[in-house]
């Protein structure tokens, strides 16, 4: 998908210059930022991970598991 997008001239200069020194193109220097951005400002992607983290982990019993709920608990969301 090709677009235009307007940016700053220092941001440009930074990013040519770090896609010269990772011999990168420019293409792929600015699609890992916007999908990096885009990972961590889906919150809804990150509260399903992590959901299924705890879901696989619910059977953990001992220590870990009791400190684990414990934390969790006294934890705000």
């Amino acid at each position: 998908m090709k677009t235009a997008i307007s940016i700053p001239d220092d941001v440009f200069r930074d990013a040519e210059a770090l896609a010269r020194r990772l011999k990168k193109s420019r293409s792929e220097i600015y699609s890992r930022a916007v999908r990096e951005y885009v990972a961590r400002n889906s919150t809804d992607d990150v509260t399903e991970a992590l959901d299924r983290v705890c879901a696989e982990g619910a059977a953990a019993d001992g220590f870990a598991g009791a400190a684990a709920r414990r934390t969790l608990r006294r934890s705000e969301w």
